[in-house]
């Protein structure tokens, strides 16, 4: 059994020199000001161009942590439910109890299938009395939404409306939004919202993001004034060198986010997933997937998502792919992520495993891509900052 070798690494920057931009994905407003910044890689997320890549992780980390960055994440496509029974909709597809959020407030919650999968794991923001926005990971849960509303009966619109987040995140982020949008940047809480604009530019502007860091999501409102928001932001940034990075995977393993798609789907329910659980509210609603939640609640779960840590060599990008995961020789799991931590000095990611070998410090072995085996265990999530004492502010 092996520490991880370098010689297994995928390469750190993006081999190809050209890159085709077809008319069958779309474009957001800022996706000319990537292409200016140096954006030289993309992924396909929501049917949209997600810049991937324009410069070293590992320099973009340290950025992340020290200063103010900016993220084009305008592929977090945006579903909006509205009209006089948008709340009883809205609170149907979640088994959180949407009759605690107020207007303005925010939430992390889960969109749950019949069986109690996970369709998607948005950010939800009430904008106003009877208008809900979800912000989506990748998937098309916006049909799923337009599908239960159809057979509903309710007096609902679903659409996806012209809206267009980026992320400004870092501890340098509040001093400079504060000097684009003036003092009521101060007054956002942790998951609320403030509606406002800037030189006849409409934005709704969210504490939230996808880094475990103090930040905010600017949801543009008008995409004929993408590159003027952008202009605004990185001249407010410039004195805090302020930059452009690609979603900063190490922070968000590190702050216990998970990636739907790679890390979960809709065939897993929150119960499997560790720190998941918690959203699983118990409320009067008969939300979609209420009975087989609470059944799997009773009768507990044979498998759990949970963390992984690997000694060895620092990984320089990350390893999205499903490898095995083995406890004494057996196959017993699935690793779903793997990335070097520059903080924690150690390779950390998430795993599947069997729920009796699920607890922190269980002896493992990753099979690497060349057959080789890495020494790991199994962790607690989050990695760092269990109280989210950082994003708070504290």
């Amino acid at each position: 059994m092996a520490a991880l070798d370098t010689a297994t690494r995928p390469a750190a920057k993006p081999t190809s020199s050209t890159l085709y931009f077809g008319p069958w994905y779309r474009r957001s407003p800022f996706f000319e000001k990537t292409l200016e910044a140096g954006c030289s890689a993309y992924d396909i997320y929501n049917h949209m161009y997600l810049p991937g890549y324009y410069a070293d992780p590992v320099e973009e980390y340290w950025a992340l942590l020290n200063g103010v960055t900016v993220w084009d994440v305008s592929v977090e496509r945006i579903v909006e439910i509205s009209g006089p029974d948008a709340s009883e909709l809205t609170n149907r597809l979640t088994c959180r109890d949407l009759t605690k959020c107020a207007v303005g407030q925010g939430k992390y919650v889960l969109i749950t299938a019949d069986d109690g999968g996970i369709v998607n794991d948005p950010v939800l923001l009430r904008v106003e009395e009877n208008r809900w926005w979800l912000a989506l990971a990748d998937s098309d849960a916006g049909l799923y939404a337009r599908g239960v509303a159809v057979n509903s009966g309710l007096d609902v619109k679903v659409r996806e409306p012209e809206v267009y987040p980026i992320q400004v995140q870092g501890p340098k982020s509040k001093d400079t939004l504060r000097k684009v949008f003036g003092p009521a940047i101060d007054d956002i809480k942790y998951y609320w919202t403030l509606t406002t604009e800037v030189d006849g530019i409409p934005v709704v502007i969210s504490r939230t993001g996808w880094t475990g860091e103090v930040g905010y999501e600017v949801y543009l409102r008008d995409p004929s004034r993408g590159g003027d928001l952008w202009d605004r932001v990185f001249e407010a940034g410039r004195e805090f060198e302020i930059r452009p990075i690609a979603p900063c995977e190490a922070r968000r393993i590190e702050a216990g986010i998970f990636n739907y798609g790679s890390d979960m789907t809709i065939a897993n329910n929150p119960f499997e997933v560790m720190g998941l659980e918690r959203l699983v509210e118990t409320q009067e609603a008969d939300y979609i997937g209420k009975a087989a939640l609470e059944e799997i609640r009773a009768k507990g779960v044979s498998r759990k998502l949970v963390g992984i840590e690997a000694p060895g060599a620092p990984l320089p990008f990350e390893i999205a792919e499903k490898r095995p995961v083995l406890n004494r020789g057996e196959a017993v799991g699935t690793l779903t992520d793997l990335i070097w931590s520059p903080r924690l000095e150690k390779n950390i990611g998430y795993v599947w495993l069997p729920i009796e070998l699920s607890r922190p410090g269980t002896g493992l072995e990753i099979v690497a891509p060349d057959g080789d085996l890495w020494a790991a265990r199994s962790a607690a999530i989050p990695f760092l900052d269990a109280r989210k004492q950082v994003p708070l502010g504290k």
